[in-house]
């Protein structure tokens, strides 16, 4: 797994700070942050635009593919 990926996945996890109830919606919204803050640095020449495939490839990563 990628450093991209594993910090998506730490992100999520550490969201879960809060009570039980609370985890998913956090744990969703902590890895979006992390996946726009991850695709955000590989794309040193658009910081503002995420590619499709870049995300894609994130998600396979993700997967273990």
């Amino acid at each position: 797994m990628t450093k991209k990926a594993e910090n998506v996945i730490l992100a999520f996890w550490n969201s879960h700070q809060q009570e039980r109830q609370y985890w998913h919606r956090d744990g969703v919204a902590a890895a979006l942050r992390e996946v726009i803050n991850q695709l955000q640095q590989s794309s040193a020449t658009h910081p503002a635009f995420i590619s499709c495939p870049d995300l894609l490839e994130l998600c396979e990563e993700l997967e273990g593919k």
